[in-house]
């Protein structure tokens, strides 16, 4: 999957919420966010086509635009490149934080409480990194 800019992740999250839009429409919902020109949303209208992550199609003067790249798919793959660069062995504590700083109604809390119920718990994280990126003292035993 190829990656995805702050600027394409705006423009995306309106395509994502109205399933489908114009540029008219996207700059015009964009404009109370980002000083951005007509020509700017169709750049970047134009680079989510390249990358495949949208369609147009010419409807009168105007293309519609609507999104192929599934929300929750695109979601997940951006929290896992940025998991990815972190140590195995902080994750767990990240995922606290998170939980911490997210504000949650009772129906999600309790999909998280019977996940966390459910998941098997393994005896020690295996760190993942490259001997010398982290400090979780996973390496040092290998290298004895």
């Amino acid at each position: 999957m190829a990656k995805i800019s702050s600027a394409e992740w705006e423009v995306m999250r309106v395509l994502w919420t109205k399933g489908g839009a114009t540029s008219t429409e996207i700059t015009k919902i964009l404009s109370t966010k980002q000083d951005w020109s007509a020509s700017t949303v169709k750049t970047l209208l134009g680079r989510l086509a390249d990358k495949g992550y949208l369609t147009s199609r010419r409807e009168g003067r105007t293309y519609l635009y609507q999104a192929i790249l599934n929300e929750e798919e695109a979601n997940l793959t951006a929290v896992q490149e940025v998991l990815s660069k972190i140590c195995l062995t902080k994750h767990g504590h990240i995922l606290e934080r998170l939980i911490q700083q997210t504000p949650m109604t009772e129906e999600q809390m309790k999909g998280l409480q019977d996940l966390l119920a459910s998941k098997v718990s393994v005896e020690r994280v295996q760190c993942d990194c490259q001997p010398g990126q982290c400090h979780c003292a996973s390496h040092v035993e290998e290298e004895i």
